[in-house]
This record gives structure tokens, C-alpha cells and sequence, in this order.
């Protein structure tokens, strides 16, 4: 298999946008949700997922208490630059402080990002006021620079 580039994400994900937001689901065209995206962006590009996800609840990361999110990114992807990620990183959102992280998306390049939500299909969007809520950043495993 060839070098895992930041091209190579972005053009993933961008085959993604217009895909209808289904909780758990992770089919390109049928139905994801954020995390669902990211999975298979790595199905794509890295190859089978590393671990097989259990059911989640909408509402998961506040039931469960812990920071989920940035488990599986600590388990599975390299940690990136807080506030300077690059095209084809992970970003991991914490919409209030105190609680857990629990939305993802993957960054464009430094001023947009695609991403899964809740009443949307997928959509490439400016981070905008989306940066003040990124808890953390990651890349996927093998990228390189190109």
C-alpha cells in the first residue's frame, strides 16, 4: 500500500458529504454519524477498524462518564497540534466545559471541516466558532507530508 497523504483524508471524506446523519451508522451515501464518518474514512484509507465499536446512546458520553472520544483518538491516532492541525487531522469537539468530548470531524485544511450531525447530512463547513470548542486533535496513523 502506498504513504497515507493528507489528500488522500480529505478526498475520502469528501466522498462522504451528502450522506444523511443515522446514529451508528457508518455507510458512505446511506447513513453516519460523526464518529461513523471517521470510521469509515479509516476503512477507506487505513484499512479495517481496529476495534469493533459497541452500541452507543445518543447521549453516550455523558452516560458514560468518561472521555470516550479521546480514548479511541489516543488508541488509534497520533496526537496532533492543538489550534495548528492540518488537512486530513481529527478534530475533537467539547461543547461545554466540564463534560465529556463527544462530536468529530475532519479537517480540510486549517479554516474548514467535514463532519456528521444530528438533522444534517454531511457537510463541509468553516470551523469558525466550532475553535473554541476543540478539546483535541489527531492524525491518522502513517500519514505523511506530501
Amino acid at each position: 500500500m502506498s504513504a497515507l497523504i493528507r489528500d488522500d483524508i480529505v478526498a475520502a471524506a469528501r466522498r462522504w458529504l451528502g450522506t444523511p446523519y443515522r446514529h451508528q451508522a457508518s455507510l458512505r451515501g446511506v447513513g453516519c454519524d460523526c464518529l461513523g464518518l471517521v470510521r469509515g474514512v479509516w476503512r477507506e484509507c487505513v484499512g479495517p477498524e481496529p476495534e469493533p465499536m459497541r452500541p452507543y446512546s445518543p447521549d453516550w458520553a455523558e452516560a458514560g462518564g468518561g472521555e470516550s472520544l479521546i480514548e479511541l483518538g489516543e488508541r488509534h491516532f497520533v496526537e496532533a497540534p492543538h489550534g495548528a492541525w492540518r488537512a486530513g487531522d481529527i478534530l475533537v469537539f467539547r461543547f461545554f466545559t466540564g463534560l465529556p468530548a463527544k462530536h468529530v470531524a475532519i479537517a480540510t485544511d486549517a479554516r474548514s471541516m467535514i463532519h456528521a450531525h444530528d438533522g444534517a447530512c454531511v457537510a463541509e463547513v468553516a470551523v469558525g466558532l466550532w475553535r473554541r470548542r476543540i478539546a483535541r486533535c489527531f492524525s491518522f496513523p502513517g500519514l505523511v507530508d506530501a
